[in-house]
């Protein structure tokens, strides 16, 4: 059979239960995630379905594309069913993973960590990289500093994400303190990007911390400022925003599916880099098929040249992640050092004659 997407909107409302399901649970069942592959290992040659996560939002470019150009679909061939489930944000993604919904998702540093330590080291791996920076924090014009955002309701895209912590952790950094119940010097209102951009729209928060293309439509629909440019923050300007996580019984079980889906990253990566308008192009049309309308092309345009895309899973940045939750009390201690497997990643790297990439 060829590979084929079951329609976004089913899958949108597959991953929804899953997340409402275990929205209320506080640990990983390890006996749950991969439990069918776990029981009947797969046989040379058996037809396999992977369902993948992803987000509608610029920072998943090279997932976005790869879905709707194709890309990934020839990389995994005849034998592999690809189905796809969009999401809002990390920890509704992880959720699904949870829940036996999906193998493998795009996702952020923080919802991959908080996977990692909830099930003590289970439940998923991180096996490539993505995308690098495409996050800010926007706010309206009066705003000058941290300072004037003491009082005020700031938006982040869901609690515990990776935007969410970046945000908290900045703040603390300013010294303002925030919780988990929207109150503190700075009231955080975790939202849907689409209800944060309204909301900013209609003065009802002064700010948001959120990833492109959503930052860009806040300066450019919402008349908003960039106060900080989370590239600042981080060494080189570099830090992770996306990365690929797997769920680690579906890469014990299916590790030459995990590879076909590695080999179509890869290649998703260098098309976006020989061609960045075609590029642009079919990742918009892949926004609107989740979203049901395209981003006007100066919203597309401007956000892509505040990212960089690569494989490389930029590992140095990922504990400083961790360390930030755990400073503003999102994430116990948790010692990372087997969240990755980047042996398949640097095979096909290998491969191509290309440096191989490093973890922890």
């Amino acid at each position: 059979m060829r590979c084929r997407r079951r329609p976004a909107s089913a899958l949108a409302a597959l991953a929804a239960v899953g997340a409402v399901v275990l929205g209320a649970c506080g640990s990983y069942n390890a006996t749950a995630t991969g439990a069918a592959a776990a029981d009947a290992p797969a046989a040379a040659g058996e037809e396999v379905t992977l369902r993948l996560g992803y987000f509608p939002n610029v920072t998943h470019a090279p997932a976005l594309f790869g879905i709707q150009d194709g890309i990934f679909a020839d990389a995994l061939g005849e034998m592999v069913t690809l189905e796809t489930a969009p999401f809002n944000a990390g920890p509704e993604a992880i959720e699904a993973l949870f829940a036996d919904a999906i193998d493998a998702t795009f996702i952020g540093p923080n919802p991959a960590i908080n996977a990692y330590a909830r099930s003590s080291g289970e439940a998923i791996r991180i096996v490539a990289g993505t995308t690098s920076g495409g996050a800010f924090l926007v706010v309206s014009p009066d705003i000058a500093s941290a300072e004037d955002l003491r009082g005020k309701v700031v938006a982040s895209p869901q609690l515990g994400g990776t935007q969410d912590v970046a945000l908290r952790s900045w703040l603390l950094e300013q010294g303002l303190k925030t919780d988990t119940a929207q109150g503190g010097d700075v009231s955080i209102a975790p939202q849907a990007n689409a209800d944060t951009l309204t909301a900013f729209q209609n003065g009802e928060i002064a700010g948001a911390w959120v990833p492109e293309p959503w930052a860009t439509r806040l300066v450019q629909e919402g008349g908003g400022k960039v106060l900080v440019d989370e590239r600042d923050l981080w060494p080189s300007g570099q830090y992770v925003t996306t990365h690929l996580v797997v769920a680690t019984e579906f890469l014990q079980d299916h590790p030459d599916v995990v590879k076909k889906l590695i080999e179509g990253l890869v290649k998703s990566v260098g098309a976006i880099e020989a061609d960045s308008a075609k590029a642009q192009a079919s990742t918009n049309a892949g926004i609107a098929v989740v979203t049901d309308k395209p981003l006007p092309e100066q919203v597309i345009s401007a956000a892509w040249a505040n990212l960089e895309f690569t494989v490389d899973p930029v590992a140095s940045s990922l504990q400083k992640s961790a360390d930030n939750a755990i400073a503003v009390e999102l994430l116990e201690p948790v010692d990372l050092s087997g969240i990755y497997d980047l042996t398949i990643l640097n095979e096909v790297l290998a491969e191509l004659g290309r440096p191989e990439v490093s973890g922890l």
